[in-house]
């Protein structure tokens, strides 16, 4: 059998990059994109560091709270499904800890209802 192209010529497994400081490399590209993506004389606009879940001091207190309740919806209703789905025995302990879940719910509404009063 004839093969229309022949075997790829054997190389070196090392990687030319690996010598370089990946440091500078970073540096290098940071400077690239300020450079194309920043107006002449201007400086880049400080980077937010902030994670999708995080908690910080610039939160407000009502989203907070808004989220705190739909977190605990969801964990309820998840209890609650799950606690279908397992024998007696434990399906009783999980109803248990999906009713605590709903009364951390109500506390949490309870505050968030306080909270629109005073605004």
């Amino acid at each position: 059998m004839i093969k229309p192209t022949p075997n790829p010529p054997e190389t070196d497994s090392v990687s030319p990059y690996e010598s370089l400081d990946s440091n500078k490399l970073h540096e290098a590209a940071d400077r690239a994109l300020d450079h194309y993506l920043c107006p002449p004389g201007s400086t880049p606009p400080p980077r937010k560091y902030r994670g999708m879940y995080a908690v910080t001091a610039d939160n407000k207190t009502e989203e907070l709270l808004v989220d705190a309740s739909e977190t605990l919806a969801s964990a309820k209703t998840l209890a609650q499904n799950v606690a279908s789905l397992l024998p007696v025995s434990q399906r009783q302990a999980l109803a248990g800890i999906a009713q605590l879940i709903m009364l951390g719910e109500l506390a949490v509404n309870r505050a968030l209802d306080n909270l629109q009063l005073l605004g």
